[in-house]
């Protein structure tokens, strides 16, 4: 969102930046990230409102863009062309990608702003260059952005190494309740976890990957209660399952080794739904690389 703005105020647009969620905190030092207005509405006339990494208007969680064009970039496995304009583009490794390229297709500048920018969209879309998906233009972009003046070594700091308390303490309360079954594993928190931490919804980001970082595991899911009840789901993948096809049967969509969505509570019987649908999935990879050996 924010390399798009800086790209827009290049070719003389006005652009606003807003957002339904407050911006977490490891992305509030990015350049330009002051200007983001949280806000629940969006007022005014608009040549159009541009979309990033958005399923559908719902998603947005904002009122008042009905009405407007619609320009919708995305680049989940679970895109849906609900926009006037529609560019979805599957091999992208992240939104970044495609802004990268709207800068050099339009004649911008990639400042060092825009290329800090950039360079952390990819860096976690990517999920630190381990996620499925990554090609050696993934590399080349990446030196291209460093070349342009991102930081790679202070981003991940900012990125990995800066949680706050609480996030540490939510991470102590999931890890107790880790638990494994075979190649999947799953942990999770309740509410009233997240109270008695004083973690917010942001210091949830992350903590999934410790379940699959587990040898042997080859699919996880991190599950929080919400304050009324239902349970949001973190699923991750290594190749073997495409946790967006499951996340998108469920009502929600990602990427293929990463994707999320959210069921009906409680905690036990969200537990069991996915997990059915993991071992199900886990199973069918299983017969399906069984039938391909040679007998």
């Amino acid at each position: 969102m924010l390399a798009m703005g800086m790209l827009l105020r290049q070719l003389g647009k006005r652009a606003d930046l807003v957002a339904a969620d407050r911006i977490p905190a490891v992305y509030r030092n990015l350049p330009g990230a002051s200007e983001i207005r949280t806000v629940m509405r969006v007022h005014g006339l608009y040549d159009a409102v541009i979309l990033l990494e958005c399923d559908g208007l719902p998603r947005t969680r904002l009122r008042g863009l009905e009405r407007m064009f619609h320009i919708n970039i995305d680049h989940h496995a679970s895109g849906k062309a609900f926009g006037q304009l529609n560019w979805i583009d599957h091999e992208a490794c992240s939104v970044g990608e495609l802004v990268y390229r709207l800068v050099k297709a339009s004649g911008g500048t990639v400042t060092k702003e825009m290329a800090t920018c950039l360079y952390t969209t990819l860096l976690t879309d990517t999920g630190g260059f381990c996620y499925g998906g990554i090609r050696a233009r993934t590399f080349a972009l990446a030196g291209e952005l460093v070349e342009a003046g991102a930081d790679p070594v202070q981003i991940a700091r900012d990125v990995y190494f800066a949680n706050p308390f609480p996030k540490i303490l939510l991470l102590g309360a999931a890890l107790g309740n880790l638990h494994r079954d075979g190649a999947i594993a799953w942990l999770w928190v309740t509410h009233q976890d997240m109270v008695r931490t004083g973690a917010v919804e942001e210091d949830c980001e992350g903590v999934v990957n410790y379940a699959l970082s587990i040898a042997g595991v080859e699919a996880a899911v991190f599950l929080r209660e919400l304050p009324e009840g239902r349970i949001r789901l973190s699923l991750r993948g290594k190749g073997k399952v495409n946790v967006a096809a499951i996340s998108e049967r469920l009502g929600g969509g990602g990427h293929e080794n990463a994707a999320g969505c959210t069921l009906d509570g409680p905690i036990s019987r969200a537990a069991d739904q996915i997990l059915a649908a993991l071992c199900a999935a886990m199973d069918a990879a299983v017969s399906s690389s069984a039938d391909a050996k040679p007998s």
